[in-house]
């Protein structure tokens, strides 16, 4: 696909299939999150891979929390990939985003549904988060930054009109 189509067309999905995505395509989509571009070239994102229904379930389960809600604030998506960043980058927030931004442009091309969901943060703050941490062997001071649910869609949004002014020039 042309990079204007992919970057006109791709959606925020909220609606999955039952179906997997392969983990070829994933591969695909992780590696152009880490050619994102990154202050001074520090490389300060990491991506945490989820497949595993239980740790997803858990991730979810305290996404929720940090809203006071009990509902799946994956949309019933199976997979997520969330994006971490070293702290001690002084753009790593700035870098996550990149890295997301990438992430779901490739998506798309790829013909994978995606959803940039936040509360990343809160939820590796937590003693739990810190554990699933561990247990994926991501050590260091990083901070959540986003989670990214992935899938097929079930059903796509309209896009909306774009904003006028929002463009200024000297």
């Amino acid at each position: 696909m042309e990079l204007n189509e992919v970057i006109r067309n791709r959606r925020s999905v909220r609606s999955f299939t039952e179906e997997t995505v392969p983990q070829e395509l994933i591969d695909r989509i992780i590696e152009a999150g880490l050619w994102a571009a990154s202050g001074m070239g520090k490389q300060a994102p990491v991506i945490l891979q989820i497949d595993d229904p239980d740790t997803r379930n858990e991730i979810s389960r305290l996404n929720a929390a940090v809203m006071n809600a009990s509902i799946d604030p994956f949309y019933g998506a199976k997979q997520v990939l969330i994006v971490l960043a070293d702290r001690s980058a002084g753009t790593y927030v700035y870098d996550g985003a990149l890295t997301m931004g990438n992430m779901m442009l490739r998506a798309y091309d790829l013909g994978v549904a995606s959803c940039w969901i936040h509360r990343a943060k809160e939820v590796f703050e937590t003693e739990e988060g810190k554990a699933i941490l561990k247990k994926a062997g991501i050590e260091g001071d990083y901070e959540g930054i986003e989670n990214l649910i992935i899938g097929y869609a079930a059903d796509v949004p309209q896009p909306k009109e774009r904003k006028e002014g929002r463009v200024f020039r000297i």
